[in-house]
Parts: structure tokens; sequence; C-alpha cells
């Protein structure tokens, strides 16, 4: 069987489970700037009381290791 037939296959048991393809364009880990950007805005958003005090509120709430 082809990688095309296997692809298809599976796109098809996908679609028979209620699933549906969608694209999305997300940015360029790779373009050239993009790690420099990433920090300044990273940088920006730690700095950001608000920011912090709703991040701080997801830990508070968000404990994935409990038992």
């Amino acid at each position: 069987m082809s990688t095309k037939d296997r692809v298809a296959r599976h796109r098809a048991a996908l679609r028979e489970k209620g699933l549906r393809p969608i694209q999305i364009w997300v940015p360029d880990t790779r373009a050239e700037g993009f790690a420099e950007q990433a920090h300044r805005e990273s940088v920006i958003a730690a700095a950001d009381l608000q920011t912090r005090a709703v991040h701080d509120f997801i830990e508070d709430v968000t404990d994935w290791d409990a038992d």
C-alpha cells in the first residue's frame, strides 16, 4: 500500500469518527529574527502585572501531578 493510500485511509477513518481537517498558519520558528522577537515579547508579558496575576491563578488552580 502506498503512502498516499495509507494517508487517505487514515483520514477517512478520522472523518468517520466525526473529525475534520483544518489548516492553521503559525510563525516559522526558523525565520531570521524569530527568537529575538519571541524573547522581546516574553519579557514584556513577564513584566505585565495583570498577565502575571493570570499566570499565577492558572498555576494555582492547575495541578496535573495531584493524586
